[in-house]
């Protein structure tokens, strides 16, 4: 992709928010760079996840999600936006050919250079995805053929075929959220106490990172009884903690036994973080005092068969991680480093409050840049 004052981008999705993790630095970058930028989502968003009742209601969250759309794009200084109406989770019931001429009518309307969709595998399988690909792509194919859709040319439109073609790709990364924040939680020295706010949208966040191969962790959510030794001393460090309710205790067992209560744990508290930072054995155990709940990011897949307390001899493999972690045949043919344009990409991610209820300054800004600096596409 070369940057002019005359370029022309196209970006066409499913949904409202899918411009920002498949494309939003790169829209951010061109745009600031003097092209002119289009993004359409297919749908308005109305099967997706209510995060705050005070925002959206299903009858209501369709418009609203169109909406965000509009003030992420904003954000992104994308200068032209559209939201149809086709029905959320409904695309690959619909006549495809009818998406296809759809799709065709704006190529030929906004006659870009570069058109960008989802890859054939719909980034994780969506289905939505997976037909806007299609869809897409096959516009891209005909829209400069005078034969096809010829109705449109009688209207005043004319044949365009884009130059460039581009799916979004999501290669597998080696990198590890809870690596980055524990290192992060270690440099700032204090004990570090979340919002509940800060916790829903780390969880969030977490999620849809690792399901779009943004990091590698395991993400779960863990209930321990009150008395369980969340963390034992001694224990190789493979987990990192945030409370998201209940109570604990960090307590440093003496030789003697002697049990001394060193720290106390609450909501939007991490724990384990040093041990994982610096590499060496768990220096206290970490007991439930009440019923308690934590977010636990994991290197690996956790298992059932795992020995606990430092003597234990199964622990996982290393070995393992670094090879599925390291485990990708990318097709990439081009990646762009949208370092430069996070805060904008951040923020417009920001601007999707319905599903992501984040603050721009919410996480580590190095975090994001290294996490999400880089946008990756195959060219078709």
């Amino acid at each position: 992709m070369t940057a002019n004052t005359r370029l022309k981008l196209l970006g066409v999705f499913a949904h409202p928010d899918d411009e920002v993790f498949c494309a939003g630095g790169t829209f951010a970058k061109y745009a600031a760079e003097g092209a002119e930028v289009m993004v359409v989502s297919a749908t308005q968003g109305g099967a997706g996840q209510i995060r705050d009742a005070q925002i959206a209601t299903r009858r209501t969250l369709g418009a609203v999600r169109a909406s965000e759309l509009q003030e992420s794009c904003r954000r992104l200084g994308i200068q032209h936006c559209q939201c149809l109406e086709y029905g959320d989770g409904t695309l690959r019931e619909l006549d495809i050919n009818r998406l296809i001429e759809h799709i065709t009518q704006i190529i030929r309307t906004f006659q870009p250079d570069v058109v960008i969709t989802f890859g054939e595998d719909g980034a994780y399988g969506h289905p939505d995805h997976i037909v806007i690909s299609i869809a897409t792509t096959r516009a891209c194919q005909i829209a400069g053929l005078p034969n096809q859709f010829p109705h449109q040319l009688t209207s005043g439109l004319k044949p365009h075929a884009p130059t460039r073609l581009y799916h979004s790709h999501f290669p597998r990364s080696r990198l590890l959220l809870s690596d980055r924040l524990a290192q992060w939680l270690t440099e700032i020295q204090n004990n570090f106490a979340g919002s509940a706010d800060f916790a829903r949208a780390l969880l969030l966040f977490a999620e849809e990172t690792s399901l779009l191969n943004y990091s590698s962790d395991y993400i779960d959510v863990n209930w321990y009884p009150a008395g369980f030794f969340v963390i034992e001393q001694g224990e190789v460090a493979k987990h990192l903690y945030l409370i998201l309710s209940g109570r604990a205790q960090a307590v440093i067992e003496d030789e003697d036994g002697t049990l001394r209560v060193v720290n106390e744990l609450g909501p939007g508290r991490f724990f384990g973080e040093r041990a994982l930072a610096l590499q060496h054995r768990r220096l206290a155990h970490v007991v439930a005092v009440e019923n308690t709940t934590c977010l636990v990011f994991s290197a690996e897949s956790p298992l059932a068969f795992l020995g606990r307390g430092g003597e234990a001899h199964i622990t996982g493999s290393d070995e393992t991680v670094m090879s599925e972690s390291g485990a990708n045949d990318s097709p990439v043919t081009t990646c762009i480093d949208v370092s430069a344009y996070i805060e904008l990409k951040v923020s417009a991610m920001a601007a999707h409050q319905t599903q992501y209820p984040i603050t721009s300054d919410m996480f580590p800004m190095s975090i994001m840049r290294e996490m999400l600096g880089q946008e990756y596409f195959v060219r078709i």
